[in-house]
């Protein structure tokens, strides 16, 4: 790091350790920060955005219907921050048939985001968000992956840096505070996240996910459960009822000036500019999840309609909402779902796919996968 990149010292100090090299330690929050009419215009936008969707939310004829393909696309574009190539069909295929062996590459990656972030949210029944909990999902999201030799739910005991790949510590754009600091620091990041707070909601979500990942306390998966923290969140601090907003997707498509805006914080004190790229975040991925449970509660409507036309059983229209929980069935999954008879669940199968809700997509004529297309594709929509 380069001393004269620092210039301000209200977010943090720069520490010259006793190895030689320059580290940074992150102020205690809150810091204090006098917010412009810009910044509390777009406060203002992000709480109205993101309460329409916690209001929709709550209004769905099942709580449960869409978590799923939600969950899993926030899981798909946290992890292609961090470079993985699997997409959201690469992750459903993956789970509905366990490929093992075979299966894509960076997949189990996201599967276990998907993992550790239901764990999470089950937990929060009986755990507040803690360092108790972030240890807990640190170790599910790096089971069995790239960097699973580091210490999986365990704070680092040594130092780590952020830079280009293959740089040294010397050379590092980022160094986080060592261990003895980092200790520190966690302490009273954990009493923050448990006190009482004035500052608005949103803002508070930014500055948590700032601090987390200055203080980088894991050798590896930093990034992911730092956004996966702010999922959490959402839902402890009941902004959201279920996890339906994909800030990763924001975050993704401005992957560099979200880097950039959070060095700044540290370099240059600049927390407005990244709580108002945060709000942006929020608003904008409020409205695009919106927009995408329109459109799936449309279809499952048509769907519906189109089965209750032909006289269908109740079977049927319980597979139809199990589709909109997870796209990509089995005939073992849908027995163990619906609780029926391996030529029950066939029959239920086949007549969806008569219907064109549903297409055979393995081309086998065993251990068969059935994707629901039209639901994957709003899903997986590009953002424009």
């Amino acid at each position: 790091m380069d001393v004269a990149d620092f210039i301000d010292g209200k977010s943090g100090k720069l520490l010259h350790t006793d190895r030689g090299y320059l580290a940074y330690s992150p102020n205690p929050l809150e810091p204090g920060i006098e917010l412009s009419l810009p910044t509390v215009k777009d406060l203002s936008a992000a709480d109205r955005a993101l309460s329409e969707l916690a209001g929709i939310a709550r209004t769905l004829p099942n709580p449960h219907l869409l978590i799923g393909p939600f969950l899993r696309r926030e899981a798909v574009l946290s992890s292609r921050i961090e470079g993985t190539q699997a997409s959201f069909s690469d992750l459903l295929f993956f789970e509905a048939a366990q490929l093992g062996e075979k299966e894509i590459p960076d997949v189990r990656e996201v599967s276990n985001y998907v993992q550790a972030l239901e764990y999470g949210l089950a937990r929060l029944a009986t755990l507040p968000v803690s360092l108790r909990l972030i240890r807990e999902i640190h170790q599910r999201l790096m089971a069995g992956v790239r960097g699973d030799s580091k210490t999986p739910g365990e704070f680092r005991r040594s130092q780590n840096w952020i830079g280009p790949s293959g740089c040294l510590l010397n050379d590092a754009t980022f160094v986080p505070p060592p261990v003895d600091e980092m200790r520190a620091a966690l302490d009273s990041f954990e009493k923050y996240l448990h006190a009482p707070s004035e500052m608005p909601a949103l803002i508070r979500l930014a500055l948590v996910h700032y601090q987390f990942e200055a203080i980088h306390p894991f050798l590896d998966g930093n990034g992911r459960v730092g956004r996966l923290l702010v999922s959490l969140l959402l839902c402890a601090d009941k902004l959201l009822p279920q996890p339906l907003l994909c800030l990763s997707s924001y975050f993704e498509r401005h992957r560099d000036e979200y880097y950039r805006h959070l060095l700044a914080v540290s370099q240059k004190g600049e927390w407005e500019e990244w709580i108002r790229y945060f709000l942006k975040a929020v608003a904008v991925q409020s409205a695009d999840a919106i927009q995408r449970i329109d459109r799936l509660l449309a279809l499952r409507q048509a769907y519906r309609s189109q089965v209750q036309q032909a006289r269908a059983s109740a079977l049927l229209l319980q597979l139809i909402d199990e589709l909109f929980g997870f796209p990509a069935i089995t005939n073992p999954a849908v027995c163990k779902r619906m609780k029926i008879t391996p030529r029950s669940a066939q029959l239920n199968i086949d007549k969806l796919v008569e219907r064109g809700i549903i297409r055979e997509a393995t081309g086998r004529r065993r251990n068969r996968v059935y994707v629901a297309s039209e639901i994957v594709g709003i899903i997986e929509r590009q953002e424009s």
